[in-house]
């Protein structure tokens, strides 16, 4: 009797360790899934490569198993199929009778217009319906496609996609990157710039003064126009580099007409539009040579009215003054500029100053336009 109830137990426990392990498997065991052609319309890429993409990002998301395309090849080629254009639910249940499967996963890329549509299906082979559904529209990439599938699939599943990669593959106008503009290397912003540009220092003061003192008797602050000249050289990742050549005119505003010239190293984030540059401007001042006025020193004479004089003892400077000869001037500037976007417009905005010296420094503000088409 004894054994009788030992042997029971025993029998037991062993029934349920096979039901328990049975159990384990059948939920560890992936639904199975085929992916064949996919309809391609309008694109150079045919509908077997567009099939082998679908299949690849099903494979990443290592949620079925999914079926090795050389052995449904082989099933294909032995049993005499003939897959060409069978994207719909009928045809692939015909097929599901010589292959095995759990699912289907079929739909079509399609350029329309200037959007490329991504449309998948999940077809479910025992209920014979359509299981999940997803369609998404794409700029016009051709030579993005298979991020745009993934992008697809991972909403069919609701999984997290990376939010930047969808701006700048689906927003017709989002920031310039080498995603939205495939066929360049180099994007511009190049276009009119206006603004105005305040002088402060002893620079200030001497434009203020009389003219017969060597000074303008204009305001320190003079409105400029010109034109932004770029010429890019990376455009990677969030980031552009490129070289700026802004030719500008100041001053016409108080009858004046002062050129300048600004080369500047600039990197632009492609992301939010924000860009930095550094660089050197040069413009044409008219300096003069010469020193305080021994008996006034409110007032600057040159160095051939202080010999005139027999003055001999005099500290020698050059200084803007209105009775010299014009010559090149450089500074250095360093600018911050922010680029807002409406539509296909493109409004730059910058804030700008040089690096202080004796004489004082300029800063200054300008704005521009520029349109790109897509």
């Amino acid at each position: 009797m004894k054994n009788l109830k030992l042997i029971s137990k025993l029998t037991l426990i062993f029934v349920t360790i096979l039901v328990t392990s049975l159990n384990l498997n059948a939920q560890d065991k992936k639904p199975t899934l085929t992916v064949l052609n996919i309809d391609s319309k309008g694109l150079t890429v045919d509908a077997q490569q567009l099939g082998n993409i679908l299949r690849t990002e099903c494979e990443k998301l290592e949620t079925y198993d999914v079926l090795d395309k050389y052995d449904v090849a082989y099933k294909i080629e032995k049993n005499k199929l003939n897959i060409d254009g069978c994207y719909g639910k009928s045809c692939l249940l015909e097929i599901a009778k010589v292959i095995t499967t759990d699912y289907f996963m079929t739909g079509g890329v399609e350029l329309i217009g200037s959007k490329i549509t991504v449309t998948i299906r999940l077809i479910n082979v025992k209920n014979e319906s359509i299981e999940k559904t997803k369609i998404e529209e794409f700029n016009n990439l051709p030579n993005e496609i298979q991020p745009m599938i993934n992008i697809t699939l991972r909403k069919m599943f609701d999984l997290k996609n990376d939010e930047e990669l969808v701006s700048k593959l689906s927003k017709p106008f989002d920031y310039e990157n080498t995603f939205n503009n495939p066929n360049q290397t180099r994007i511009s912003l190049e276009g009119p710039r206006f603004g105005y540009t305040f002088i402060f220092g002893d620079n200030a003061g001497i434009l203020q003064n009389k003219k017969s003192e060597g000074g303008f008797e204009v305001n320190p602050a003079f409105f400029q126009f010109g034109y932004q000249f770029e010429k890019q050289y990376l455009n990677e990742g969030n980031f552009q580099a490129l070289f700026e050549f802004i030719p500008m005119i100041s001053g016409i505003d108080q009858g004046l007409i002062i050129p300048s010239l600004a080369v500047l190293n600039g990197f632009r984030n492609n992301k939010n539009g924000w860009e930095i540059g550094f660089g050197p401007i040069i413009t044409f001042a008219q300096k003069l040579e010469g020193a305080p006025d021994p008996t006034n020193n409110n007032i600057f004479t040159s160095v051939g009215d202080l010999q005139r004089r027999n003055v001999t003892k005099f500290d020698k400077v050059k200084r803007l003054d209105s009775r010299g000869d014009y010559e090149l001037v450089g500074s250095v500037v360093l600018a911050l500029g922010k680029t807002i976007k409406s539509g296909r417009l493109n409004i730059p905005i910058n804030f700008w100053a040089t690096i202080p010296n004796s004489d004082g420094f300029r800063a200054g503000i300008s704005f521009g336009y520029n349109s790109k088409s897509n």
